[in-house]
């Protein structure tokens, strides 16, 4: 009576020591898309707010120095009645560069709609900043203008005069997402060498 031969391990599993080199990673666990796109509004909803805030506070104004016949501005204030429009525009760009940029980082596995969560949560932040910053400081000119005195100096109502200034936070986000992916993209890993075939590594039968 013969006795049963052990089981010889099986050539076709995996070698102990891990992967083999070459194989692509696991796929990591998709995220579910309404807690994207709530914490995506929830930051440029807060930067807005902020970012108005900051508008309002350090926008130069131009004055107006009030005679008998009204207001009138003087050649140098000439050239900060487009001061509203370019810290606008500053705040707005690098607000979004940093917030779009580390929301990307945060998406940037998950497909195009990460690009577009951004984009939007760019736009809405450019809204809320402009009607936090009108809100706060925003005080229409010609009731100040017949209050004063001849020789005050009434200062300009801030205002945006184009609407480039709110394309400002578009252009920030996607420069951002424009570096991340250009930094990060890479091609598959492939092995460079092969594996063993299994008729080279089984056991010679006699």
């Amino acid at each position: 009576m013969t006795q049963p031969q052990p089981a010889q391990p099986s050539p076709y599993l995996p070698p102990p020591s891990g992967v083999p080199f070459g194989t692509p990673p696991p796929p990591e666990p998709a995220l579910p898309w309404a807690k994207a796109i709530a914490v995506t509004v929830v930051v440029f909803l807060v930067a807005g707010v902020v970012a108005g805030w900051a508008w309002q506070q350090f926008s130069p104004l131009a004055q107006y120095t009030v005679d008998e016949n009204g207001g009138a501005l003087g050649e140098e204030q000439m050239t900060r009645i487009f001061g509203p429009d370019g810290t606008f525009t500053a705040i707005g760009f690098i607000t979004a560069l940093v917030l779009g940029g580390a929301l990307f980082w945060w998406l940037r596995n998950y497909g195009p709609w990460s690009v577009a969560i951004v984009a939007l949560g760019a736009a809405l932040g450019a809204g809320v900043a402009w009607g936090v910053g009108m809100l706060l400081g925003h005080e229409p000119i010609q009731p100040r203008l017949e209050a004063a005195k001849p020789g005050d100096l009434v200062p300009a109502p801030l205002e945006l005069h184009t609407w480039t200034p709110a394309a400002a936070w578009l252009v920030g986000a996607a420069l951002a997402v424009a570096i991340i992916a250009a930094t990060t993209w890479r091609a598959e890993p492939v092995a460079t060498t092969s594996q063993p075939r299994a008729s080279e590594s089984s056991p010679q039968v006699n």
